[in-house]
């Protein structure tokens, strides 16, 4: 031991003490040695000064060894401690230790390398024990804050709890409150537009070609606010999970054109050319055709909206016997990398200023989104700025209705089934302008 040690021998026996003072001396150990020859005398030099090893006798005049380290803990007084016997009594040792004394020694076994070797030990149990202390008592404070720390983030999940429960009651009174909305604008509205329309017919008068221009435009804005209408009505049906597909057996390529045709004015008015290929073995599907011919008209929309000049294709095609795929390509502004996800979003366009050059109600592609999950299908956008984009979607050609009944029949229209040559006996491929 290199520091010097300050040690403290406590006995009544002046000739015990000094056997203890030799030993440590002639081991060589550099120390401050302090003596006393009471429990009380001791218990004031723990109190005012710290030592690094106290020893003591277990038999002291004015007290009992036990006594003595019992009121050194309840002083909360720490120091490593070796009780000194006259005589070798294990349960009396047993005792001390517990009672908190660190080791202990027989008077008969005092030697240099004995006292030395239970000095050693005495000072590495004690700091042994002091680290552990601490290390609990650092788990005790750590465990106290994780607590405390689970109680406020409880505390939080209720809260969000709270909210959450809070934003869908709001957002199903929304829904509710946009579907009867929607429903209550469409009586007005379409009365607007079946008035607009019993204007045109000769048999109320002849318009003049100031009269006709203005009935037309409330026609045409009609029409328009009753497909921003539409589609609120869809969205809400969507999101409350009421929309549901009333497939049927029909001739894709049909809707199709038919789609395309409603949409060409519109192309026609900015000079586009709207192209049409349709290159199907079997035109039949089992599908909804409205929802079909909706998907296309809000591609097509979207389409003509953004292209100012160029072209506009439209292409059916097979992937398989038991998929089609419909692509939507236009020449238009493009769409840049970033925006791919946040147009299927609802309500999401990517100019959300007042001041928009393209007006709409951001849902169309939301809506395309979910109706194309709906059939089983998928959407795959492509797009650059400045080249135009390409929406291709593919669907089974036979959707499955988780809402119809068990005892439904199971069409089948790929492979040999009754529809494979009644209306489509040879290869069917067309391109129109």
């Amino acid at each position: 031991m290199k520091q010097t040690l300050k040690i403290l021998v406590v006995d009544d026996n002046e000739v015990d003490r000094m056997a203890v003072r030799d030993a440590l001396t002639k081991a060589g150990v550099q120390m401050e040695l302090f003596e006393v020859s009471n429990g009380n005398d001791a218990f004031s030099a723990l109190s005012t000064t710290a030592y690094d090893c106290v020893f003591f006798d277990y038999r002291l005049p004015d007290q009992h060894g036990l006594t003595f380290i019992q009121q050194l803990r309840s002083s909360k007084i720490k120091v490593p401690s070796v009780v000194l016997t006259a005589q070798e009594d294990e349960q009396i040792t047993v005792q001390l230790i517990k009672a908190g004394t660190t080791d202990y020694l027989s008077k008969s076994k005092i030697s240099p390398e004995m006292l030395v070797q239970v000095l050693r030990s005495a000072i590495r149990i004690y700091w042994a024990e002091t680290q552990a202390a601490l290390v609990n008592q650092q788990l005790r404070e750590s465990h106290e804050q994780l607590i405390r720390k689970n109680q406020e983030l409880e505390r939080q999940q209720q809260q969000i709890q709270m909210q959450n429960f809070k934003l869908l009651e709001v957002s199903q009174l929304k829904s509710h409150f946009l579907a009867t909305m929607s429903h209550e604008l469409r009586t007005p509205m379409n009365a607007i537009i079946g008035f607009s329309q019993i204007l045109f017919r000769s048999k109320f008068g002849q318009l003049t070609h100031q009269q006709a221009d203005m009935v037309e435009r409330i026609l045409n804005n009609g029409k328009h606010l009753l497909m921003l209408v539409n589609e609120v009505l869809d969205f809400s049906k969507l999101e409350a999970g009421r929309l549901d597909l009333k497939a049927e057996i029909f001739d894709i390529s049909k809707v199709i054109n038919l789609a395309v045709s409603e949409m060409r004015s519109l192309a026609d008015a900015k000079n586009l050319s709207l192209l049409v290929q349709t290159d199907l073995q079997n035109t039949l599907v089992f599908n909804d055709p409205v929802r079909i011919k909706q998907i296309l008209i809000n591609l097509l929309s979207n389409a003509i909206k953004f292209t100012e000049s160029g072209e506009i294709w439209v292409e059916v095609k097979e992937l398989s016997a038991s998929r089609v795929t419909i692509v939507v390509r236009d020449t238009g502004i493009g769409i840049a990398p970033r925006d791919f996800k946040r147009i299927f979003e609802a309500f999401r366009q990517v100019d959300q200023t007042i001041t928009r050059k393209y007006p709409g109600t951001g849902l169309g592609l939301a809506i395309i989104d979910s109706l194309v999950r709906m059939m089983g299908g998928k959407i795959f956008l492509d797009s650059k700025l400045g080249s135009g984009s390409m929406f291709k979607i593919e669907l089974p050609r036979q959707i499955r209705l988780f809402t119809e009944a068990a005892d439904a029949p199971d069409v089948q229209l790929d492979g040999d089934d009754i529809f494979s040559s009644a209306k489509n006996p040879h290869h069917s491929s067309s391109k129109t302008r």
